[in-house]
């Protein structure tokens, strides 16, 4: 696809769901209205995307292990899978890509049919803490633990440790806050001056805060990193961040 194209795709999918004003906002959920306008949404609303899927697909190339699988867990459209079967096309893998969203799902198969190596991506509509995860040498969670309810979050993590093969790794990306509150107010300032800058308005901004109320709830890096500990992980790092987004690469001794 050429730039010029993917410009007029781009603008012809503009996010605006939130452009009007809305009497009641319904809670935010992957429905078809999102999966139209996901791509626009994700660069205008998350910092660094696009070098955090890139850099993602390349580390899975580099930590695969012939003969195990990789898990893309919570796989939205599919732009990790679609980076990674570019990354690794004359490299034989399985890849196992789970949402909860059959939308999304039909969009990422739409995907993977324009490309020669789609057979060896598999695709799973279920909730990721009903997938059973084995002999993986790569997980990857981008922007989806911050939507399951915070007491499941710790099972989910020691899950996947026990999967791993040694020397696996788990991708973890997600929303985050700040323990200072001085902080924390900082990075929600400069979040929300990111997206006025990407053209949303501070009623969309509102809004769409008001919409993932206690649908999207984030945590904290220390938080992340000790439940990461205690579900077994001991090579811990956070290999990106951006005021209040981080991704963190956690390895199987």
């Amino acid at each position: 696809m050429s730039n010029q194209t993917y410009k007029q795709k781009k603008k012809m999918s503009k996010d605006k769901i939130y452009a009007d004003p809305q009497k009641t906002i319904p809670p935010f959920e992957f429905n078809r209205q999102v999966v139209e306008v996901f791509d626009d949404m994700l660069e205008r609303s998350v910092p660094l995307y696009r070098e955090s899927i890139l850099r993602q697909a390349q580390i899975t190339a580099s930590k695969y292990q012939p003969g195990t699988r990789i898990y893309d867990l919570g796989c939205s459209n599919g732009n990790l899978g679609i980076a990674l079967c570019r990354e690794m096309k004359d490299q034989d893998f399985r890849m196992i890509a789970v949402d909860s969203s059959a939308p999304m799902l039909e969009t990422f198969a739409r995907r993977l049919s324009a490309i020669d190596n789609n057979d060896q991506v598999q695709l799973q509509e279920n909730d990721i803490r009903q997938v059973p995860l084995e002999n993986a040498s790569v997980v990857i969670i981008n922007l989806t633990l911050q939507f399951l309810p915070v007491t499941d979050r710790a099972k989910l993590i020691h899950n996947i440790h026990q999967a791993l093969v040694p020397g696996g790794v788990l991708l973890l990306t997600e929303k985050v806050v700040h323990g200072n509150t001085g902080l924390n107010g900082l990075q929600q300032d400069f979040y929300y001056r990111f997206k006025a800058e990407n053209g949303y308005s501070q009623m969309e901004i509102s809004q769409k805060r008001e919409a993932l109320e206690n649908v999207l709830v984030p945590e904290t890096v220390e938080t992340h990193r000790e439940r990461l500990r205690q579900g077994g992980f001991n090579a811990i790092d956070v290999w990106l961040k951006w005021f209040n987004f981080a991704s963190i690469l956690a390895v199987k001794d």
